[in-house]
């Protein structure tokens, strides 16, 4: 009993250092700043997608060459990422949290008046390098600056931005393309950029852990290692498609170089006295397990973002304004779940809210595995709120339970590492259910063509029908090349939507199988939040 209270006391006095620092501020206040950067950083990820093809007339490229916009964005963030620590301590967290939203602002002009491919792909570079730090260390501030019986609220809060911005991306990016132009989805980051540097400046202020520190110095060889990692990985997976994977010489040599240079990265950080990444927090089973569960939501969550607007542009006809706002339900969903996950998270076991978060994400999966060609917008609008809710429930605790048993002073090392590995599950999951729709819609499509012959009735009698239509307005040996054209494009529309099918299945299957990992999470975690509270 003895030591129990005096590690009660020892956890108390923990908090009181930490709550000095902040002179009296609303946790409130010192959100407000990183609640914006975090919205402008996330929004930005996806706000171009819906662009490219106007981007690509406007510069006079292929469709595959401007998807260097995309890919040249998350290269650069995903290396920033989980560098937040050491330039933390070089800098201090509130001048690079500073520089950050500044270089991001100035990245965002230079994109909006670029007149060729090579450079909006370099200012989204430096876009990417500016912005790269605002989402984790957003993160961290939100968990330090609340106390710890209201960190669900604040995570409800800062889960709500992460969530929604991606999703509502696409319908800003469609509506400004559609309606004005293309440079403006980068032109409107300057305004509010300005606003987060200045309250940033006015109300963010470091605590004794994250102020700048004397005597630096940089992992030249693990940082050098983190490029390479990430840069050819990101190439593999956005080109790899394309290439057909590792039939492609280039592609298994890049595939090859990546996973050398991360097994180095990782060897080397573990051996060095000074590393760039502090991986031993790995030591802590609730963030390993917690981190996880995030990456294969994360692949979830940005691999569905990227294929449903496919499917309502490629199969239904819609258009980028259409289809960015069918995606509008799942931010309703989210902002729903994350208002639920405040008033239950002290009510209900935090695991038990992530669980029934994963479960209402498979559910909106199969959902989505029972589409047609003839389907309404309400069966595109229910599935999607269910997802949504879904990934907001699930998302939020996972968030909170990962970090709840680490020290204040570790939380801008785990949050960089957690989201630069986020950042990587994403990429994963959108490759990975690219390619399974290129496959299994050929792999249908194999199937399917074998009824397309004279002797099945049910194709002969639809093929005179068609014919004897087109006959109306033409020859008739040119009417019958007509109908069986267009009965080979039903097929093939029909291959590609079981493609889709089966994708959307493939992430309900995921989402039921991650759920016993959630249960793994320590008990433990629970108890240190009551003794702390």
């Amino acid at each position: 009993m003895s030591q129990e209270n005096t590690k009660i006391q020892e956890n108390k006095q923990e908090e009181l250092q930490d709550e000095s620092w902040r002179k009296g501020k609303s946790p409130w206040l010192l959100s407000m700043p990183t609640i914006f950067a975090a919205f402008m950083f996330v929004l930005d990820e996806t706000v171009a997608n819906v662009a490219l093809p106007y981007m690509a007339g406007t510069f006079s490229v292929s469709r595959e060459e401007s998807t260097w916009i995309i890919t040249s964005y998350l290269v650069a963030s995903g290396i920033t990422i989980p560098t937040v620590g050491w330039f933390s301590k070089l800098l201090g967290r509130k001048n690079f949290f500073c520089l950050g939203v500044l270089i991001f602002m100035f990245a965002s002009f230079l994109c909006g008046i670029s007149n060729s491919l090579t450079m909006i792909v370099f200012a989204r570079i430096l876009q990417g390098f500016g912005g790269g730090g605002l989402l984790p260390i957003s993160q961290a501030i939100m968990l330090e600056a609340f106390p710890v019986k209201q960190r669900p609220v604040a995570m409800a809060v800062f889960g709500m931005v992460v969530v929604l911005a991606p999703i509502i991306g696409p319908l800003v990016g469609g509506y400004i393309t559609v309606n004005y132009s293309w440079h403006w989805i980068f032109f409107i980051n300057i305004p509010i950029g300005i606003f987060t540097f200045f309250i940033a400046k006015k109300l963010l202020e470091d605590p004794p852990y994250a102020r700048k520190q004397k005597g630096v110095t940089i992992d030249g060889w693990g940082f050098a290692l983190l490029v390479v990692w990430l840069a050819t990985l990101q190439i593999v997976l956005d080109k790899g498609n394309n290439a057909d994977w590792f039939n492609s010489p280039w592609i298994t040599r890049l595939a090859i170089l990546s996973c050398a240079s991360l097994i180095t990265f990782i060897i080397w950080q573990l051996k060095s006295k000074k590393p760039l990444i502090d991986l031993s927090i790995f030591k802590d089973k609730n963030y390993t397990i917690g981190t996880i569960v995030q990456i294969v939501i994360s692949a979830i969550l940005l691999g569905s973002l990227a294929i449903l607007p496919q499917f309502l542009q490629m199969l239904m006809g819609y258009d980028a304004i259409l289809s960015g706002l069918s995606m509008m339900p799942r931010g309703l969903g989210a902002m729903t779940a994350s208002f639920l996950y405040a008033t239950l998270s002290s009510k209900i076991d935090n695991r038990l809210l992530c669980a029934i978060g994963l479960v209402l994400m498979g559910v909106a999966g199969f959902s989505f595995g029972f589409l047609n060609l003839e389907i309404a917008t309400v069966n595109i609008a229910i599935p999607n709120f269910v997802y949504g809710l879904g990934m907001a429930l699930a998302m939020v605790p996972i968030i909170s339970l990962s970090v709840i048993t680490l020290k204040n002073e570790q939380m801008t090392n785990a949050a960089g590492l957690q989201n630069l590995l986020k950042n990587v599950g994403g990429a994963v999951g959108t490759s990975i259910v690219t390619t399974m729709i290129s496959r299994y819609s050929q792999m249908h499509q194999f199937s399917m063509v074998k009824f397309l012959h004279d002797l099945n009735p049910v194709y002969m009698e639809r093929l005179s029908a068609m014919k004897g239509a087109f006959m109306q307005f033409t020859a008739p040996n040119i009417a019958e090349y007509m109908a069986q054209y267009s009965m080979y494009g039903q097929m093939m529309k029909q291959a590609t939507l079981w493609g889709f099918i089966d994708a959307f299945r493939m992430f309900g299957i995921l989402a039921f199988v991650i759920i016993p990992l959630v249960f793994l999470v320590s008990k433990e975690a629970k108890k240190k939040e009551k003794q702390k509270a």
